[in-house]
């Protein structure tokens, strides 16, 4: 036995915290398995789009996050570190929901797991031509393939739940060169890199969580578009200067969210331009289009995948 596996029990919403905790005691990496696949920071608490039990069920509640250490003699204090920790962050007001903050823990094989463990995560495509990578992985791309270099390990994933594939199909047709971009409630920022991607001038990324805002920002300067994208902390719409007008506003968020957000984001959308609006369960897609056309939208392409909805409206 060389090496020993540490979990945490969390949430959505604490697990890069969390991962912080296991990477600061001295893992090389985390790993987060988490059923919710989509950012708690992103939904007004209490609000949520999972109504059938058969779905939540499936989802599940605890998300794990887990770092792996060499049993050596620094374990044992690795593992009081970790749980010293926990305990300081049980006592902080944090304004979020830790979870269980059990620790699991499971001897592993010999074998090199600060490796190993990233055998899981491979390359994968979102939209038609945006590329989802870890920094460790070459790809050969193919012509016209835009690379996002994104790493595991972050609380508000990686770009694989349906609502952000489908946000990506809809943002390479509608953002063109030269756009003007805002993206709201960005989480890691795929959905702004993918827009300067496809050729946006500017992007606004913002975001209510302040660890969003710092883990895309992180992944902005990855990407190479610290020109192109500025990420700002803030609330929806609180963080768009007055009278800011964008040809493409983006809200990966929730139903409930985008019905409400519908009428005040159009001064920000420039005449003829475009909202594109995911994270729409299935059941509330006919509740978001009756609030998109209320606010006088022209509602343009609805896509579907799994329990999931996204939707383009101009303005």
């Amino acid at each position: 036995m060389d090496w020993m596996e540490y979990t945490v029990l969390t949430t959505t919403e604490a697990s890069e915290l969390i991962s912080q905790v296991l990477l600061d005691a001295g893992s090389s990496g985390t790993m987060i398995e988490d059923k919710n696949d989509v950012a708690a920071n992103q939904r007004p608490e209490g609000q949520w789009d999972i109504i059938d039990e058969a779905i939540a069920q499936r989802i599940g509640d605890d998300v794990k996050v887990t770092g792996y250490y060499e049993a050596d003699e620094k374990l044992r204090d690795r593992l009081l570190f970790i749980e010293a920790e926990l305990k300081r962050l049980k006592g902080l007001d944090l304004g979020m929901d830790l979870g269980k903050l059990e620790i699991l823990n499971h001897a592993v094989a010999e074998e090199d797991w600060t490796s190993s463990w990233k055998k899981a995560f491979r390359p994968f495509r979102l939209g038609e031509h945006m590329v989802i990578k870890p920094s460790w992985e070459d790809f050969d791309a193919r012509p016209g393939d835009h690379i996002i270099e994104i790493d595991p390990g972050m609380a508000f994933g990686t770009g694989t739940h349906e609502t952000t594939g489908m946000c990506v199909k809809l943002v390479e047709k509608y953002v063109k060169p030269g756009d003007e971009c805002i993206d709201i409630g960005t989480g890691t920022g795929i959905l702004a890199i993918a827009a300067a991607h496809m050729g946006a001038k500017h992007v606004l990324a913002t975001d209510l969580d302040a660890v969003a805002v710092r883990v895309a920002a992180e992944n902005v300067q990855i990407n190479g578009f610290e020109g192109t994208i500025d990420v700002r902390c803030g609330d929806l719409l609180e963080a768009v200067e007055p009278g800011k007008q964008a040809d493409v506003v983006i809200a990966n968020i929730i139903a409930d969210v985008i019905i409400g957000l519908a009428a005040p984001v159009k001064p920000f959308v420039k005449a003829g331009g475009v909202f594109i609006c995911s994270g729409i369960a299935v059941n509330r897609l006919d509740d978001v289009l009756d609030a998109l056309k209320a606010a006088d939208y022209d509602v343009m392409d609805v896509e579907t995948q799994g329990e999931w909805s996204a939707v383009a409206a101009r303005n």
